[in-house]
């Protein structure tokens, strides 16, 4: 009696640590998708959370001269400082006035640090799109 009411509690203990994890993780997981000039409006609200910001790199921004590479992402008149401090390789199609999407959260001082980076070129998938559509 006194075994199985070992294995019973045990299994118990197992099942809330494993419940626990998962809530953690998932939590953890969470990214709240907006727009640089959202993000501008909701920004106290924001401290904290792992953010997903989209944007339009502003020409002339990207600096590699730095350990961390720093650009300004912008949507209207609205610029955002980002710091990649992520591991991953940047992509090939990030350049000046490609679209962004940036994950990560603000710092202390106001800048966004981003822990990945997703972009787009517009105009090189528009120009290949209408030069395989005309006839």
């Amino acid at each position: 009696m006194v075994a199985r009411m070992k294995f019973v509690v045990g299994g118990i203990i197992i099942i809330a640590a494993l419940f626990w994890l998962g809530l953690v993780g998932f939590e953890e997981s969470k990214a709240y998708y907006i727009t640089v000039d959202e993000y501008r409006s909701m920004q106290e609200s924001l401290a904290g959370k792992t953010i997903r910001l989209a944007g339009d790199v502003v020409p002339g921004s990207i600096d590699r001269s730095k350990t961390r590479m720093e650009f300004v992402i912008g949507s209207g008149k609205s610029r955002i400082k980002v710091r990649y401090v992520g591991s991953d390789i940047i992509p090939d199609t990030f350049n000046d006035e490609s679209q962004a999407l940036v994950e990560g959260s603000i710092a202390d001082n106001g800048v966004f640090h981003a822990r990945r980076i997703e972009a787009k070129c517009a105009s090189k998938y528009e120009a290949e799109y209408k030069s395989r559509t005309s006839p």
